[in-house]
């Protein structure tokens, strides 16, 4: 291979290898979807929680909630093939509310009992409320335990002007009632519906329709950076036939 050659393949595998680098997602993190509720408002959300490691399933999640703004009304949707596990505290300072005063609340909500395989993510679903109207974000401490033993923290606090950490831990920002009410009803619905009458495979529906939607993402991605990378290649190749032609003074009269 001369040197004309060689020039266009590397220029072809540094522009497929960057585009493919910018084409792939980074790591997902456990995170809170929807990722903002009001204040005061009784809210169903949904801790998302990924598995990402190659050869391990997740088997634990448990998600601890602040301390700090305690949470009077907690309830969970069931996860197929999962169980639940609710731990309370009595509170230093009761909660006063329209059922009258709370003296205990719920600290940490764990799961056990399932699998979240390599490649795929699970979706655990609460509710709870009212959420505070002094705070503008709750951070959810969570921790993920593989069967290979290994234990992920998500604990670490985004701090202002700084770098996302390594382990970021969930947050649910807490925004103001638009319509200026309280939000009584629930800001959101993400919670999935068990696909039992479908297949009764135990998975839910959003979790089957997400895994879908990201294989096709993945697919038309793929798809591109090998586009581009042909392409590339096709105009290096292009050059080096124009530099031959020019080189040879053109067809011998006959």
């Amino acid at each position: 291979m001369n040197i004309a050659m060689r020039r266009a393949v590397a220029l072809a595998g540094l522009s497929g290898a960057a585009v493919l680098a910018a084409a792939v997602p980074a790591f997902a993190h456990v995170s809170v979807q929807p990722g903002t509720a009001a204040k005061g408002s009784y809210s169903t959300v949904a801790f998302k929680v990924p598995n990402e490691e190659d050869k391990a399933s997740t088997i634990k999640v448990e998600v601890n909630l602040p301390a700090d703004h305690p949470i009077a009304s907690v309830s969970l949707q069931p996860v197929p093939g999962w169980t639940a596990q609710v731990v309370k505290n009595k509170l230093a300072k009761p909660i006063t509310s329209d059922d009258g005063s709370i003296t205990e609340a719920v600290t940490k909500i764990t799961w056990t009992g399932g699998k979240i395989a390599p490649g795929e993510f699970q979706q655990f679903p609460v509710s709870f409320g009212p959420l505070p109207e002094d705070a503008d974000q709750l951070v959810f401490k969570a921790v993920q335990t593989y069967d290979n033993k290994d234990v992920v923290r998500w604990i670490e606090e985004q701090q202002e002007g700084q770098a996302e950490p390594e382990h970021p831990a969930p947050v649910l920002t807490l925004s103001d009632d638009a319509d200026g009410g309280h939000g009584h009803g629930a800001a959101s619905s993400p919670s999935p519906v068990a696909d039992t009458e479908a297949g009764g495979d135990g998975k839910s529906a959003t979790t089957e329709k997400a895994a879908s939607a990201d294989s096709s993402d993945t697919t038309a991605r793929v798809l591109g950076v090998v586009g581009i990378v042909v392409g590339v290649l096709g105009v290096g190749f292009g050059v080096l036939a124009g530099r031959r032609r020019g080189a040879g003074g053109g067809a011998p009269a006959v």
